[in-house]
């Protein structure tokens, strides 16, 4: 059976889902990290479209964040986002997540 565009793009949502899932309570991932650990790591905008299309309340997209430790955008919620960060103990200055303590390696 040939494999359409539709299942590639499915398939990749589902992988991106799923590593977000894993990112654990206190720790962040950037969109481009999420990319790689779904496979395709020049895809980050990508990821970055599948979290704000997101509403499932098992994934926690507010742990993806962009390059640099920007916060990203959240669905123009950017302060709802530094709250729940915040409240699982996520280090920041600023605008930003201190990623040196926190980040979720790719392997």
């Amino acid at each position: 059976m040939k494999r359409t565009k539709r299942s590639k793009v499915d398939n990749f949502t589902a992988k991106v889902l799923h590593a977000v899932r894993r990112i654990p309570p206190g720790r962040v991932a950037t969109y481009g990290a999420v990319a790689a650990l779904a496979g395709q790591p020049r895809a980050a905008r990508a990821v970055g479209n599948i979290m704000r299309e997101c509403r499932r309340p098992d994934v926690p997209c507010h742990r993806v964040i962009a390059a640099g430790g920007r916060l990203g955008g959240y669905g123009g919620r950017e302060a709802l986002k530094r709250s729940l960060l915040t409240a699982e103990g996520v280090p920041m200055r600023g605008s930003r997540v201190l990623l040196e303590s926190c980040r979720v390696t790719v392997r």
